[in-house]
């Protein structure tokens, strides 16, 4: 989780890579409506968000045996709303500060909807999951292989078990 050009789809494949288990993108889930505001320069709402945390909830339960999903998951308000449809969900939250953001986010090829824009609005919305249960911080900036070391050793000291392994 974290603001767009955190790096966390890039993570989320490696960690689905490393424990053979389904990547799942969560931008590929935002109904129509969201992707025109996005590619508008508007930023989403609240209320925008309903549907696609929802859709995502379904899709994660569709995994029994687990899965990875990047999604930016800003607020906790929406980490809630996906650990209502699964009760053990871990987060990585991967901090980064706005101007490697909005490079990241600028290098993107062409096909993604969020633009560079709306990266401030994103660091505006963000409320730090420091304190939550099941969080892992991380600093996005470190490389990718690094990142996912850590992320499966802090999953295997909370006693996750890919695939019923």
């Amino acid at each position: 989780m974290g603001v767009a050009g955190c790096g966390k789809s890039t993570l989320a494949h490696h960690v689905a890579d490393a424990l053979k288990l389904t990547f799942i993108e969560g931008d590929q889930f935002h109904p129509p409506e969201n992707i025109q505001k996005m590619s508008q320069e508007i930023a989403l709402e609240d209320v925008d968000r309903e549907e696609w945390l929802d859709r995502l909830g379904v899709e994660l339960l569709s995994y029994p045996g687990g899965a990875v999903l990047a999604c930016s998951a800003l607020k906790r308000t929406y980490r809630a709303r996906l650990r209502q449809a699964v009760q053990q969900l871990s987060f990585v939250h991967l901090s980064v500060t706005q101007e490697l953001a909005n490079a990241r986010v600028q290098a993107r090829s062409g096909g993604h909807p969020f633009p560079s824009s709306l990266v401030a609005s994103q660091f505006a919305t963000l409320e730090d999951p420091r304190g939550e249960e099941r969080v892992l911080q991380l600093d996005g900036a470190i490389a990718p292989s690094v990142l996912c070391a850590k992320t499966i050793k802090w999953l295997d000291a909370q006693g996750f078990q890919s695939n019923g392994k």
